[in-house]
């Protein structure tokens, strides 16, 4: 009753339409309104079904506007209605959506039931809060990741990419941090995802403990071009509703790469050129644009960003990748030779960083993190000689110890992923490991005790 009243509030006095007068691949042309539309205005268009398929403005040709629907195109012809919509798109989200599973639109796919509408209108493209009235990053927040807490300490309101071929981990990484991570509220968005997973990322990886205190916008890679773009800005939209009642949100996406392959196919849609590998100048102004939401808030809350992002035929220098790179404020490599060879989560230490560190740490903290980098980056150079056994013993003593430490490095930055690694645990474990005589003395992978299971 609550929704239907909230429901009745908001209908329009009058409605103006006008009428579909050509279709063009996945484009709607529709005249009549075209001085009432604006790039991003909302269209219902009746089918001659009795069904309405709703549609987003995407450019304007001839005098006409053109649309792109968000479901089929099926039953819409020449001289059917389109309505005119809410003049900006807008959702009312609430509290009791926390443990729902919703697609772009924002409605339920779990089973569930309705959802509760708020009071309060959220516009699903909102602008990013000014740089000037944003606070400073807070302090660390633990990801219950070992490598990630040690290594890559990511504060409260940082936004951070993890960067990955197809197949490396990304998603079961994600489920680690939805289930092990101290903030408040998750906001998870699965974007263009394999329908198959999904009931598999819920159910197996994050269960009923992550997804208690998480909310879950789904968008599969069958759905248009424009539901799976809209399930990216609610995901951000989601975020900002929990940020803005003083949460400590985690915000992780996968991935910013299908966000950018939707709006892409919606740009060459519209008639716009490809730039950069296909990819139209329009993706390239709205990668900022959805980032820049997380971060600081204006108040006690913040949103702290996740993002991966898939990089084609494991190039990390390909346009989206170094796009993104760019925006955000640290970077997670996940390699696929680290998997090949059995270690996870994969992370290429080395060619990660978080642009935090190391002003987050304490000096003792920085001091044993420097030290066991240098280790791990004499050891990557000298890897090569060292396997084909052209490496004698006694040559170089840097490289000795490296050598002397490497396995019980790569067991500390192994973490199987129903176990949970505090900030504290793991500084304090690899404080042990590289002052307690190396690999004799080391704390076997997975055991927070430091005892050898």
């Amino acid at each position: 009753m609550q929704n239907l009243l909230s429901e009745l509030g908001r209908l329009p006095t009058y409605r103006l339409y006008g009428r579909v007068v050509a279709i063009q691949g996945l484009l709607v042309e529709v005249g009549g309104i075209e001085r009432r539309l604006s790039i991003g205005s909302r269209l219902s268009v009746e089918t001659r079904g009795d069904g309405v398929t709703e549609c987003e403005v995407v450019g304007f040709r001839g005098g006409r506007a053109l649309a792109m629907p968000f479901g089929s195109l099926d039953g819409i012809g020449i001289g059917c209605k389109a309505v005119i919509g809410q003049p900006e798109a807008v959702i009312y989200p609430d509290e009791s959506w926390l443990g729902r599973v919703v697609d772009g639109m924002g409605q339920p796919v779990d089973g569930a039931g309705p959802l509760r509408s708020g009071n309060l209108a959220y516009p699903f493209r909102a602008r990013p809060p000014a740089a000037h009235e944003r606070q400073r990053v807070g302090p660390k927040i633990d990801l219950g990741v070992r490598a990630m807490n040690t290594f890559l300490s990511c504060c409260q309101g940082q936004r951070m990419g993890i960067f990955s071929g197809s197949g490396v981990g990304k998603s079961v990484m994600l489920s680690m941090l939805a289930r092990f991570t101290t903030s408040d509220v998750n906001v998870i968005g699965l974007i263009g995802e394999r329908g198959r997973e999904v009931q598999e990322f819920v159910e197996d990886y994050l269960g009923p403990e992550g997804l208690a205190r998480s909310v879950i916008v789904v968008a599969t890679s069958d759905e248009p071009a424009l539901v799976r773009r809209q399930a990216a800005y609610l995901t951000l939209t989601l975020a900002e509703f929990f940020r803005d009642r003083g949460s400590e949100v985690l915000c992780l996406m996968d991935s910013v790469t299908r966000f950018a392959m939707a709006q892409r196919e919606i740009g060459l849609s519209g008639g716009e050129p490809p730039a950069s590998k296909g990819y139209t100048p329009t993706v390239f102004a709205e990668l900022p644009k959805l980032l820049e939401r997380a971060g600081p808030g204006a108040g006690q809350g913040s949103i702290t960003g996740l993002f991966t992002v898939l990089v084609e035929g494991d190039d990390h220098n390909e346009p989206i990748a170094d796009a993104v790179r760019g925006i955000l404020d640290g970077h997670i490599v996940l390699e696929r030779s680290i998997a090949e060879r059995g270690r996870f989560p994969a992370i290429n230490i080395l060619r990660s960083i978080s642009r935090t560190m190391p002003g987050c740490n304490t000096d003792d903290q920085n001091a044993v993190v420097n030290r066991a980098r240098q280790l791990l980056a004499v050891y990557e150079d000298m890897a090569e000689m060292i396997r084909i056994g052209a490496y004698r013993a006694g040559a170089d003593p840097r490289v000795d110890e490296a050598i002397h430490y490497n396995a019980a490095l790569e067991a500390f930055l192994s973490q199987d992923m129903r176990e949970r690694s505090s900030l504290d645990d793991g500084y304090r474990q690899l404080a042990e490991l590289l002052g307690a005589g190396g690999a004799d003395a080391a704390p076997a992978a997975g055991d927070p005790s430091g005892e050898a299971a």
